[in-house]
């Protein structure tokens, strides 16, 4: 009886513990709120100089790594036409916050069989040769990645999952300390942490990022429809996916359904910014 009721006093301990901690992190207000209405406050206990900072040398690491193997912009159309899709997303950010289009915004295309892309803080954007060769995405499919990607930067996810990271880990270790819980004991308020708190919030951020993606994508004069056909096509190639409750991501079914009401509500900015391109 003891052994069934010690596991989930321990998992509502840390679970109060973390929420305690984290309100004593600064709240911020990152973006507005845009036609999706994505206005949910975050709380931040590293600053947005050091992630940018962190960002800018990870991204110079990498970039310079890549090029010593050959491995950047090999190809100058998939480079000109990734450039020219992000190049028509920048002036729409400034929906969400009036000082993102003014980044240091670089953009280049990585040689690689993955199927991915991703916008690090303050702009630096990479897309894999995978993604173009295994989906062939229409341009108003990789405007919806692309839209996808810039929206986690715009939002400060990284920097918001890193504070939320530094407050449990740092919380879970003391809690652990002061109750002599033993190293099985902090990795169980680990495991707990991640099932109550890390992974329930990181498909949250990626709802957001969904949101804010189509409607950047619709400013631009690109259908928003396409993050549908997107993901319709990520569902096809990457087959079984894991349970939902254990992902960092929305279940498929869950993501095409809020897409499809999402494109639907941003569909009048569509077709107002076709009429510029």
């Amino acid at each position: 009886m003891n052994f069934a009721i010690k596991p989930m006093i321990l998992k509502r301990m840390m679970l109060a513990v973390f929420v305690l901690g984290l309100a004593a992190c600064q709240t911020v207000q990152t973006t507005q709120g845009g036609v999706v209405g994505v206005d949910r406050q975050q709380r931040m206990a590293l600053s947005a100089q050091e992630m940018d900072q962190a960002a800018q040398q990870q991204y110079a690491e990498l970039m310079t790594e890549a090029r010593k193997k050959g491995l950047v912009n090999q190809d100058p159309a998939q480079v000109e036409r990734v450039r020219k899709i992000v190049q028509r997303l920048i002036p729409e950010t400034a929906a969400f916050r009036p000082d993102a289009p003014k980044w240091n915004w670089e953009v280049n295309v990585l040689t690689s069989s993955e199927v991915n892309a991703w916008c690090m803080p303050g702009g630096k954007i990479a897309v894999y040769t995978g993604l173009l060769a295994k989906l062939h995405p229409t341009d108003d499919e990789l405007a919806a990645v692309l839209g996808h990607e810039i929206s986690h930067a715009l939002r400060e996810h990284s920097r918001e999952r890193a504070s939320e990271q530094a407050v449990a880990g740092g919380l879970i270790s003391i809690g652990s300390a002061l109750l002599g819980l033993g190293d099985l004991g902090q990795k169980g308020a680990e495991y707990a942490y991640m099932g109550l708190v890390g992974l329930p919030h990181s498909r949250l951020q990626e709802t957001e990022a969904d949101r804010i993606g189509v409607e950047l994508a619709a400013r631009a004069g690109y259908d928003p429809r396409a993050a549908v056909t997107l993901w319709q096509k990520m569902g096809q190639l990457s087959g079984s996916e894991p349970l939902k409750f254990l992902s960092t991501h929305p279940s498929n079914e869950d993501r095409l359904r809020d897409l499809t009401a999402y494109s639907q509500r941003v569909a009048p900015l569509y077709q107002q910014a076709k009429k510029k391109y």
